[in-house]
């Protein structure tokens, strides 16, 4: 079961990163119009005064995204996006809840296609 779901996970996963990083620069998905807390808004500024950020985070997005969706490096990529997986994830049920389905679907994505690479991963896990 968990080889004939692989392949399309890490497809369908892979997609996500692309359009959704992509997005940031092309702008051709609507943003959602969300009722953002105090606590939020202050997070997103304070992450947007960096000027830098946002650009590197959805590069980072797109590259992970184009190695899913190539099969290359997957275990490398799914390491390099699980910072941000969780970043989102907490933003999304903590501060602003409407984002939490995807925000969750993300993470499962994550979490399934990490238990379908452990092998790679088990090294990792060794003492010394």
């Amino acid at each position: 079961m968990m080889n004939k779901l692989k392949t399309p996970a890490r497809l369908i996963y892979g997609l996500l990163w692309v359009i959704f990083g992509l997005n940031f620069f092309f702008h051709f998905l609507p943003m959602p119009q969300q009722q953002m807390s105090e606590a939020a808004g202050t997070y997103m500024t304070g992450l947007a005064a960096a000027s830098y950020f946002f650009p590197l985070l959805k590069v980072t997005e797109v590259v992970v995204g184009l190695l899913l969706l190539a099969n290359i490096a997957v275990p490398l990529a799914l390491v390099v996006i699980s910072p941000i997986v969780l970043q989102i994830l907490l933003y999304h049920t903590i501060l602003v809840p409407d984002g939490a389905p995807i925000a969750i679907a993300m993470t499962v994505l994550n979490l399934f296609l990490g238990i379908a690479y452990w092998n790679n991963f088990k090294p990792l896990f060794k003492k010394g």
